[in-house]
């Protein structure tokens, strides 16, 4: 997940292109995506994912049985 600091640079730097532009739309639509980067969750700790476990030796020379 994004950190806080990351969100607030990507915000600042939409305001900016908002106020350079002249089509208005366009403007409205960064200035959103500004407030909807600013709205987003701050940093947490990812979830720990489990792992599959690794195959065991044997089990991958069975498979193969004439390679070693």
């Amino acid at each position: 997940m994004a950190g806080r600091e990351y969100l607030n640079r990507q915000a600042a730097t939409l305001l900016k292109f908002a106020k350079t532009t002249t089509n208005p739309m366009v403007a409205l639509g960064l200035v959103e995506k500004a407030a909807d980067s600013r709205s987003k969750p701050r940093s947490r700790a990812p979830k720990a994912v489990p792992r599959r476990p690794m195959l065991l030796a044997t089990a991958s020379a069975s498979l193969a049985p004439g390679i070693r």
